[in-house]
């Protein structure tokens, strides 16, 4: 599932691809709720009914939004 620019996922607005792999793809969005840039990760469709891999993904979500990272040129 390749998305395109502006494609609206939720409150997400995409905005361009970051990379690929063998678990999915990952795009760079707006968070139009909070006004502030993200990352999306959306799972190959394959993957998408196993539940292990689901519980990984949103474990791994949860360790990435807890770093604070002061990043410059956001």
């Amino acid at each position: 599932m390749t998305l395109t620019s502006s494609t609206k996922l939720g409150p997400y607005e995409i905005q361009s691809p970051l990379g690929a792999g063998g678990m999915g793809e990952v795009y760079r969005a707006r968070d139009t709720r909070l006004d502030r840039i993200v990352a999306i990760k959306v799972l190959a469709f394959r993957l998408s009914s196993s539940a292990e891999l689901k519980q990984r993904i949103e474990c791994e979500a949860k360790a990435i939004s807890s770093l604070n990272l002061n990043v410059k040129g956001r």
